[in-house]
């Protein structure tokens, strides 16, 4: 693809990756077919190529966003399948986060869009905030289906309080800063990130990988000042709040690898990983880009830690048969695919997988918050092919995935629970409702 960029334009860091990653492209339209909302909708503007002349033009003319380019690449998931699928290595990632990015410096939403944009950033990544917010969602959540109405803001709320649960677990103790000692002889010592949403959602994942790590000789800590990864404001385009949130992990884990050194930075949220694992990228140009490649380069899926340490289950086979839907951010971003299998199999599950397994769920962070109509033809249609495995129960990497395939006729499980729990853990409460269904 040829590019016009001016030399001014490229004295720009963002504008100069940008345009190494257009000249990269060969307009093949491989990714098309991959493409959740191409599939669905079948405009070429909505496809990861007609995204990619949209945001060429719009940062070659350094004009502000138009409704036309905002709408089509606020439809995008960035579930990165094109990535995938691309024979030539379009970094398809950077180029839209960049373009998300340019849209918030240039165009004037709507007020009720900037509303909902600026309480999602601030409620989402912060614990607290979050489960107050739960709290109130949960009380309004009867009357989703009185809300009227088919324009976006309604659509909007109704989904958010769909989403809401209906109860909230207790906080866990085992999620506040402090060192979880390994269980005899330590083999490895290693940094947790105990998330945002999922530590209130869903202590248990965050449980089940220390005790799991722990049992293996793994002492796992847990920093003071860590916090939200920022990829839900990184996706939104919010710059300054994900460096923002991006710096204090930084130096939170940097303080551990400089003390007594670390192993690795597990990460048992599959979109957290991904963008962890871009922190080398994003503050390429801070003054902190030596620290943030460290961290990058020691951050890693949960799956791949027990690759790593060499997981062994102690129980006999429970005779289930999971269904494994692959995380977006997993198998896209992290090019993570066969592990979290492997794992699930040598731990005594028979697995299997859906059909269309590199479509998306439709969570895609905010997405199911922000484009409720879309997510959940994606959600319908990922339970089907689920559904039509056969399995007993549906194992995901990422709780956002969780919480979108959650409430259907299959219980929805992390993968870590499940192999903590066949390595001497107790049962998930996912496994209760299959043997009481039973």
């Amino acid at each position: 693809m040829q590019t016009h960029f001016s030399p001014e334009q490229l004295r720009d860091p963002d504008t100069r990756e940008s345009n190494g990653i257009l000249r990269t492209c060969v307009h093949c339209g491989f990714c098309t077919a991959t493409c959740p909302t191409f599939v669905l909708l079948g405009d070429e503007l909505d496809s990861p190529r007609g995204r990619i002349y949209l945001i060429k033009d719009m940062l070659e003319g350094g004009k502000p966003a138009t409704e036309e380019v905002v709408r089509h690449v606020d439809r995008c998931l960035s579930c990165l399948s094109c990535m995938t699928t691309c024979p030539s290595g379009v970094n398809y990632m950077h180029l839209v986060d960049h373009a998300r990015h340019y849209i918030e410096e240039t165009y004037d939403r709507p007020w009720h869009e900037r509303v909902l944009r600026r309480a999602l950033s601030g409620i989402l990544p912060y614990p607290k905030r979050f489960r107050a917010a739960m709290a109130g969602a949960r009380l309004g959540r009867p009357l989703a289906g009185l809300i009227p109405g088919g324009h976006v803001l309604a659509q909007r709320l109704r989904a958010m309080l769909r989403l809401a649960p209906g109860a909230l677990p207790a906080p866990s103790p085992m999620q506040a800063p402090q060192v979880h000692r390994a269980e005899g002889e330590r083999r490895g010592r290693v940094a947790l990130l105990t998330g945002c949403a999922q530590q209130v959602l869903a202590p248990s994942i965050n449980e089940a990988t220390i005790r799991l790590l722990t049992r293996m000789g793994i002492e796992v800590v847990i920093t003071r000042e860590q916090g939200c990864c920022g990829a839900l404001d990184h996706h939104m385009g919010q710059h300054d709040p994900a460096m923002r949130l991006a710096r204090a992990n930084i130096a939170a884990w940097m303080r551990e690898i400089e003390g007594e050194g670390l192993d690795g930075i597990v990460i048992n949220t599959s979109g957290c990983g991904t963008t962890v694992k871009d922190y080398g990228f994003m503050l390429r140009e801070e003054p902190e880009a030596k620290q943030a490649a460290q961290v990058a380069a020691l951050a890693m899926d949960v799956s791949e830690a027990l690759v790593k340490f060499d997981y062994a289950p102690s129980r006999e086979p429970p005779g289930l048969t999971v269904a494994y839907h692959a995380a977006c951010s997993l198998q896209h971003g992290q090019r993570v695919t066969a592990a979290p299998k492997q794992l699930l199999a040598r731990a005594g599950f028979l697995v299997r997988e859906p059909a269309e397994p590199h479509l998306c769920c439709g969570s895609a962070g905010t997405y199911n918050l922000l484009q409720p109509e879309i997510a959940a033809q994606l959600r319908d249609r990922k339970l089907g092919n689920l559904n039509r495995t056969g399995a007993d129960l549906i194992a995901a990497g990422n709780i956002g995935c969780l919480t979108q395939l959650g409430g259907d006729t299959l219980p929805v499980v992390h993968t870590v629970e499940l192999l903590d729990w066949m390595a001497g853990g107790p049962a998930p409460a996912a496994v209760g409702a299959v043997r009481d269904a039973a």
